[in-house]
């Protein structure tokens, strides 16, 4: 009698240990995210930042991290201090930068798409023990735009023909944030190779960097605005209206879209580094204009758009 009540006894054992053994630890996202992460992903407050972080997020997630969203963190200055201090893990940055966070706008360095990028890897890891991901293959770079009326009407087509109808007198009142207008590297830039200068009530200054609303106020004349800053992959130029103005002086540094990430985490999860290199190998420039001009323009989500494009290529389920 003992013996089978003992047999019981660890039947029932058994079947308990099994079940626990089985259904414990099921392999779910859920189940291994406590053990990878948080990581918290900033960006800037533009459409682009919007888009590639939540890319990144949405990869992360998938991979059963846990992620804390800090989107639309800010301008470059705020990310930058941010990860640096460790406020923020990851976030998506542009390699022409580096000229203005290691004080070198006068190296040609940043003219080469590889060089510049080697350079502000270095740099970035050696002194704040930032690693710099696997870049996208797409300039967005700062740019000048101008409405199609005015560019037919005084046949601009280059900075140099902007010049010189700004210094005959002509009409000109650009839209821009306050980093594009006070950077050295962005419209000062312009101004010192072009050889022209706009007066503060030729300026108009907003905080945001979000070049949907510059070109919206270009394209729609508010305030008499003729003339925004702009962004190389920006979506909203064409259904704007208006025209880039080429840079024959090549006054721009290169700016790729780029991951960014603290080496502390890095060291703890390198897989990151692989799948976000799959994911930013496909965003070329005709890519991102295409995605950025479904949010700024047609007003989607930068979620949705971004999850739509990960489903569409492969890298969701």
């Amino acid at each position: 009698m003992k013996k089978r009540l003992m047999a019981a006894a660890l039947t029932g054992l058994l079947t308990v240990f099994m079940v626990t053994s089985c259904g414990g630890n099921s392999g779910s996202p859920s189940a291994t995210a406590a053990t990878k992460g948080p990581i918290t992903v900033g960006s800037k407050t533009d459409t682009e930042g919007s888009l590639l972080s939540q890319m990144i997020i949405l990869i992360l997630r998938d991979e059963g991290f846990q992620v804390n969203d800090r989107s639309q963190f800010g301008e470059t200055s705020i990310v930058r201090k941010a990860i640096i201090s460790g406020e923020i893990d990851i976030y998506p940055e542009y390699t022409g930068n580096g000229a203005f966070f290691f004080n070198e706008a006068d190296s040609p360095v940043w003219k080469d798409a590889q060089k510049g990028y080697e350079r502000v890897r270095a740099l970035d890891k050696q002194k704040n023990n930032i690693d710099w991901l696997t870049p996208a293959p797409a300039n967005n770079t700062w740019a000048i735009a101008v409405t199609k009326t005015l560019a037919t009407q005084q046949k601009l087509a280059s900075l140099t023909d902007f010049a010189a109808y700004a210094n005959k007198g002509g009409k000109v009142k650009l839209i821009g944030s306050e980093e594009f207008v006070t950077s050295a590297a962005a419209l000062p830039a312009f101004e010192q190779a072009y050889g022209f200068e706009l007066k503060q009530d030729q300026l108009v200054v907003i905080q945001s960097g979000n070049t949907a609303q510059t070109e919206k106020a270009a394209s729609d004349g508010t305030d008499g605005v003729n003339a925004a800053m702009a962004y190389g992959t920006d979506g909203g130029l064409s259904a704007f209206g208006l025209v880039v103005l080429s840079d024959p002086r090549g006054v721009q540094p290169v700016y790729e879209p780029t991951p960014i990430i603290r080496g502390q985490v890095l060291d703890k999860y390198p897989e990151i580094a692989t799948s976000l290199a799959l994911v930013f190998k496909t965003l070329d420039l005709v890519t991102l204009q295409t995605l950025n001009a479904k949010i700024a323009v047609s007003g989607e989500n930068p979620t949705d758009v971004a999850r739509t494009y990960l489903k569409q290529k492969g890298f969701l389920k």
